[in-house]
C-alpha cells in the first residue's frame, strides 16, 4: 500500500486595498477571473460550490466551507482529473489583515500530498501576484 505524508503550505503577500475590497475578489465570480480562471462559477455561501476553469483544461473545484467577511475564506480544494488531489481532498484558507494602507493576505494550502506541494507553491506564486496586480490597482481594465 502507498502512503503518502500530507503537507501544507503558507503564502504571504501585502496588497494595497483594503481587507473589504480584497475579500470581495473570492466571493464575486467576476473579479475571481481577473486573476484566476477563464470560467468562474461561485455559490459564495456556506457549504456553495465554486468551479475555476483556469485555462479550458485545469479545473478547480470544491465548496466554501467558511467565509468570515472581510476575514477569512476557507475551501475544500481539488482538480476535476486530478487522482492526488481530487475535489474537495484539500483545504485552502485565505486570511486577510488589515495592515497599514492595505491587506496582509495569508494563503494556508493544508492537506496537499507531499509530492503535490513544489507545484501548488508554483501555482499559488503566480497567481497571488496576479490577485495583488487586481485587487491593487484602481484601474481594473489594466489587468
Amino acid at each position: 500500500m502507498n502512503t503518502q505524508a500530507n503537507d501544507k503550505l503558507v503564502k504571504e503577500i501585502f496588497i494595497e486595498c483594503r481587507p473589504e475590497t480584497l475579500f470581495s475578489f473570492f466571493t464575486d465570480a467576476d473579479k475571481m477571473k481577473r486573476w484566476m480562471g477563464q470560467h468562474v462559477l461561485l455559490e459564495p455561501k456556506l457549504n456553495g460550490k465554486f468551479r475555476i476553469d483556469l485555462n479550458g483544461n485545469d479545473i478547480a473545484m470544491g465548496e466554501y466551507l467558511e467565509i468570515i467577511p472581510n476575514e477569512k475564506v476557507v475551501l475544500s480544494w481539488g482538480w476535476e482529473k486530478s487522482k492526488l488531489v481530487p475535489p474537495g481532498s484539500s483545504k485552502l484558507e485565505f486570511r486577510l489583515h488589515a495592515q497599514d494602507h492595505g491587506t496582509l493576505l495569508i494563503l494556508t494550502h493544508y492537506d496537499l500530498p507531499s509530492e503535490e506541494v513544489e507545484s501548488h507553491v508554483k501555482g499559488w506564486t503566480h497567481f497571488m501576484k496576479r490577485l495583488q496586480a487586481a485587487a491593487g490597482d484602481p484601474n481594473p481594465q489594466s489587468v
